[in-house]
């Protein structure tokens, strides 16, 4: 699979993954016990950022020179996943994956990291 494909593939699970995440926030996630405002508001900007990140990864995929870049495509598909998932996983279950609260900026770290090394 071209490099191109692989973003693009990653690109559209990415998006359609906040769109659904996103529909589960905001229809079934505040039936929950023990669900927050402060919850459901962390669980809308990981839902956010997979969208943003996916569309963001459709369109690298097209460009001539980056959807070959080595480093950007995949680290802001990887830094996507792990910012996004961990905040959702804190959401719901903080108790049993407290661990995962110092992951949550070094995915994010990570997709930053992708976007500058666009930029460059």
């Amino acid at each position: 699979m071209s490099r191109s494909s692989f973003l693009w593939r990653a690109g559209a699970l990415l998006a359609a993954a906040g769109i659904i995440t996103g529909a589960f926030g905001s229809h079934g996630l505040k039936k929950r016990a023990g669900i927050t405002p402060d919850n459901l508001h962390a669980w809308q900007t990981a839902s956010n950022y997979a969208i943003y990140n996916g569309l963001a990864l459709l369109l690298v995929s097209m460009h001539p020179r980056f959807a070959t870049h080595r480093f950007a495509g995949p680290a802001i598909a990887v830094g996507s996943m792990v910012f996004s998932g961990s905040i959702m996983a804190l959401v719901l279950a903080r108790d049993r994956l407290r661990w995962l609260g110092p992951i949550t900026p070094i995915g994010g770290s990570i997709m930053i990291a992708g976007y500058i090394a666009l930029a460059l």
